[in-house]
């Protein structure tokens, strides 16, 4: 009895700082190989616990590399936007300009009754009154209501909205963002310009830059200090 509790005690602060190790963010947040990587070790651990057959050892070598291989994943899939699309995908639009993506949907196996249930969750019971819904990499629903649907503003006030404009990252750690600068039909010459304009000789100088909702640039510098 008193092997079994402390193989308990040690195993779960093995894996209480495994799990630190991997990151901070809460479970909904998790990207899928995350949760992969949380479900393997959870699970070495619980049978670990369970019976005293197995070697400590044997368990906790297997912990300890997988939360290594987390770890490395995670530093890569920070500095490489190509193995970051590879390992989580890209978020998928479900509703663009107010259509249904049917392809998209069919993609995701999202029937219309799953895509109502998401947008009553985020607070819209009319499918008719969202501009653009997205699912993200981690499973969340994001909803961006259409102009006249949306809470009252200062920006509102104007006689004419603004035009629809999904904003874009261009510039993610130093590493520009060709997807993004694409999606805004933009390419780099144009971003070399902004960057000019700027008076910033190299985006590597950069943390993240991109479009805001009103075309505007704006970037901050790995040091600090948001700029636009």
């Amino acid at each position: 009895m008193a092997l079994i509790f402390i193989r308990t005690i040690l195993l779960y602060f093995i894996t209480l700082f495994a799990m630190k190790a991997m990151g901070k963010r809460q479970l909904g947040q998790l990207q899928p190989f995350e949760v992969v990587i949380v479900l393997i070790v959870s699970d070495m651990a619980t049978l670990a616990m369970q019976s005293n057959t197995i070697s400590l050892l044997s368990s906790l070598i297997p912990i300890l590399i997988i939360t290594l291989v987390q770890i490395i994943l995670s530093l890569l899939t920070m500095k490489s936007e190509k193995l970051r699309v590879l390992i989580c995908g890209r978020p998928v639009i479900l509703i663009e300009n107010g259509m249904l993506n049917e392809k998209n949907m069919g993609k995701l196996r999202i029937h219309l009754n799953d895509l109502q249930e998401m947008c009553r969750s985020q607070g819209y019971f009319d499918i008719s009154s969202i501009h653009t819904a997205v699912m993200e990499t981690n499973g969340t629903f994001s909803v961006l209501p259409r102009s006249e649907k949306r809470p009252l503003q200062v920006g509102d006030m104007l006689p004419d909205p603004p035009p629809e404009r999904s904003p874009q990252l261009v510039i993610l750690d130093g590493i520009i963002n060709d997807h993004g600068l694409k999606s805004l039909g933009r390419d780099r010459n144009w971003l070399e310009k902004q960057l000019k304009l700027a008076r910033i000789s190299n985006a590597e100088e950069l943390f993240v830059a991109g479009c805001d909702e009103s075309g505007d640039f704006f970037w901050q510098k790995k040091e600090g200090g948001a700029h636009s």
